[in-house]
């Protein structure tokens, strides 16, 4: 995840999937809203299709170096005295109590009672390049439409807000737009263009570099055929599933904001200054 000190999940692969889609699991028996992003959620969302599974592990852990650094999560800032109970009384997962006492209102930091891993848990919105917005409770926010990751829509702009886009990032876009296809509205495991393309509308920065990480995942698609990692069927339909979105974002009407933020474009700063938590 953005601005966070990478390190290396140390559990098998499969091993830690399910027992983070586990932790998601007894989280909602009582009655605590959290959902998966990052790159497990990309994993998880990609299981479906074998083929899509073995390309996401392949180009990821070529690109990166390893599959998965941390479990990330969203949950409900409404809920958050019942998120830090249930990691911490139920779980007796270890807090992080300086990050949790300077940005516990947000984001909440845990590691495994035996540091296999770390847990960032982000409340109600990211606050990256860019803010990706998911409700701030129970019954009136993003997180009930799918389960137990975001949607893919919303996974699809976590990405897409990254100003300094990295590799391993647009991998899991190409891996994304290959095994989804794009609707306009939010159907599981369907891309909503629509919801997409409102959201850029009123943001000119977030636009900005949306587009940009749209166009180079088009260029990684035609790179990867070049390199063998993918057919050249695949990258079709990579591209004309970003060219449609992209059409999408170019037709949907911009609001004044976005307009007048057009006027200044990279004159000034667009986007938001990414800093690492230092644990």
């Amino acid at each position: 995840m953005e601005g966070v000190t990478i390190k290396r999940v140390s559990l098998p692969e499969e091993d830690f999937v399910r027992e983070c889609i586990n932790i998601v699991d007894e989280a909602q028996k009582r009655g605590v809203v959290i959902r998966i992003l990052g790159a497990l959620a990309v994993y998880i969302k990609s299981s479906k299709n074998p083929r899509c599974k073995q390309l996401h592990k392949s180009l990821r852990e070529s690109e990166a170096g390893i599959m998965f650094t941390d479990l990330d999560l969203m949950a409900y800032k409404k809920q958050r005295k019942d998120v830090r109970n249930f990691f911490e009384k139920y779980l007796k997962y270890i807090p992080d109590r300086y990050i949790n006492a300077m940005f516990g209102d947000r984001r909440l930091i845990y590691y495994h009672p035996n540091n296999y891993y770390h847990v960032d848990i982000f409340l109600s919105k990211l606050e990256f390049s860019h803010d990706i917005y998911f409700g701030e409770k129970p019954g009136q926010g993003r997180l009930e439409l799918d389960y137990p990751t975001i949607t893919t829509t919303d996974i699809i702009l976590e990405k897409l807000q990254i100003h300094e886009i990295n590799k391993k990032d647009i991998v899991d876009l190409v891996v994304l737009f290959l095994s989804h296809d794009l609707s306009e509205v939010d159907e599981k495991d369907k891309i909503n263009a629509r919801y997409i393309a409102k959201i850029l509308a009123d943001d000119w920065g977030f636009w900005y570099d949306a587009t940009n990480n749209l166009n180079k995942v088009k260029t990684f698609a035609k790179k990867f055929v070049e390199e063998g990692k993918i057919n050249s069927h695949e990258s079709e339909i990579i591209m004309k599933r970003v060219d449609r979105l992209l059409k999408y974002i170019d037709k949907q009407p911009k609001t004044k904001k976005w307009v007048k933020r057009s006027n200044i474009g990279t004159k000034k700063p667009w986007y938001r200054v990414v800093e690492e938590i230092e644990r």
